[in-house]
């Protein structure tokens, strides 16, 4: 059903759409929610690569991104917490729940080189169309200072993390 752009065309699709069913911008805690969910979404591809691949630079990109991505929603739920804010859900973030099930559905009938490959392209596309979400919509949206700061840091981390995974696609093809 998705092709290898997958789960990042479907983001790139629904923040925008949220964004303009609302003729508002996203509220901090629907922007917390978004945030975690597109986390928790790359946690999820990390550890099923690390059930499938025998690669050992797949295995050890997909560690650290279940590492890095469970470090940032860590710090996420503490700075609600701090702030006393209940992540609001929404249809950013329940489209992109489903398309994340869909897509870990496909990875899950690949095996080895294939699978490879295609959970790396996905996740080149994935950090790409997050980063520019966060940079373009969820930054810029955030109200709240410590929330943007913190949205500013995970761009950060995660613009290292497309430039690995753009890295790792071209040393699989």
């Amino acid at each position: 059903m998705f092709n290898r752009l997958g789960l990042a065309a479907a983001l790139a699709i629904a923040v925008p759409a949220v964004v303009s069913a609302r003729a508002q911008k996203p509220t901090d805690p629907q922007i917390a929610h978004i945030a975690y969910t597109a986390g928790a979404i790359d946690v999820a591809a990390g550890e099923q690569a690390l059930n499938k691949s025998q690669n050992p630079d797949v295995r050890a990109f997909a560690e650290e991104m279940v590492r890095d991505h469970k470090a940032v929603n860590d710090q996420a739920l503490a700075l609600v917490k701090k702030l006393g804010v209940t992540p609001q859900d929404n249809p950013t973030s329940q489209a992109l729940t489903r398309q994340a099930e869909a897509k870990r559905a496909e990875l899950a009938r690949l095996s080895g080189p294939a699978f490879d490959k295609a959970y790396v392209a996905n996740e080149v596309a994935y950090h790409k169309t997050v980063n520019g979400a966060l940079a373009g919509t969820l930054i810029p949206d955030a109200s709240n200072a410590e929330l943007k700061s913190l949205l500013q840091t995970g761009l950060k981390l995660f613009q290292e993390h497309e430039m690995h995974a753009e890295h790792l696609s071209g040393e699989l093809k």
